[in-house]
């Protein structure tokens, strides 16, 4: 992506601004998700957590490669907030290596990441997919989420790679998926509601309606459409079956991160 196109990204986006957006589309809690490569940036999450209640857990980072994984992590959890630290995510598509998540060192830090109770979000495209596959074959008793289902080049046009990856992903029954992300995988300026309808399909049919959850991909998604549209497009997932939409925008997010069901979600 170019620059400019970034650009409204670069400013401050905090609870004060994301609360209202919440309240409007009748979302109760979140759970913030990392950006940087930064422990301090995990360290503000956490923080955050700390002095607002509607944010359910925070899905932070840590260098997976490091010796001291372990240590690291309970260095946060005894920070203001620490108790609201559910998992643990690596910026993986932005590796070069398309097989870092194959690499022993990172098998070591991501093992750390399961002894000590978090779940492991997997930030990858298409070209990762396989690798994830081989991480979920490795730690069957590890919790996965799969973040924005696997960014599937909808822009581009539709990918037989991609959607055989994604079924073999979703065959193995430790790994969750977050339907979230699709608005800045499409046409920033001409997407419509029905394009996503496709994947959505795919998403259900392989992952079923235990293993899905809904995310907004905000700020983000801001960049293609408001908090409101893309709660919207979620909606067309859950709007045949009214049953669902308790697991998709609630449970299964509780399951996957072991969310504290204490407060009123």
């Amino acid at each position: 992506m170019a620059s400019d196109e970034m650009k409204p990204l670069r400013r401050d986006h905090g609870p004060a601004e994301l609360m209202p957006l919440m309240a409007g589309s009748g979302v109760d809690a979140t759970i913030l998700v990392q950006c940087r490569h930064d422990l301090e940036e995990t360290r503000d999450f956490l923080a955050i957590a700390d002095k607002y209640s509607f944010v359910a857990g925070v899905v932070g980072w840590v260098d997976l490669r490091a010796e001291d994984v372990a240590e690291q992590l309970t260095a946060l959890r005894l920070l203001p907030g620490g108790k609201r630290l559910v998992g643990i995510r690596h910026n993986v598509h932005d590796e070069p290596d398309a097989e870092w998540l194959c690499r022993p060192a990172v098998h070591r830090g991501i093992a750390a990441v399961f002894e000590a109770g978090l779940t492991f979000d997997l930030l990858v495209r298409t070209r990762e997919l396989p690798a994830a596959i081989d991480l979920a074959r490795r730690f069957p008793n590890g919790r996965f989420v799969l973040d924005h289902m696997g960014k599937p080049p909808i822009a581009s046009g539709f990918s037989t790679f991609w959607e055989d990856a994604f079924r073999e992903l979703a065959g193995y029954g430790n790994v969750w998926c977050k339907v979230s992300g699709l608005v800045t995988e499409a046409d920033w300026s001409r997407w419509a509601p029905s394009d996503f309808d496709p994947y959505m399909q795919i998403a259900i049919d392989c992952f079923g309606p235990d293993r899905l959850i809904f995310g907004s991909d905000w700020p983000v998604s801001t960049l293609a459409a408001s908090y409101s549209d893309v709660k919207s497009i979620a909606t067309r997932l859950t709007a045949a079956a009214p049953s669902f939409a308790d697991r998709f925008f609630e449970r299964n997010a509780i399951a996957a991160y072991h969310l504290s069901t204490e407060r009123n979600f």
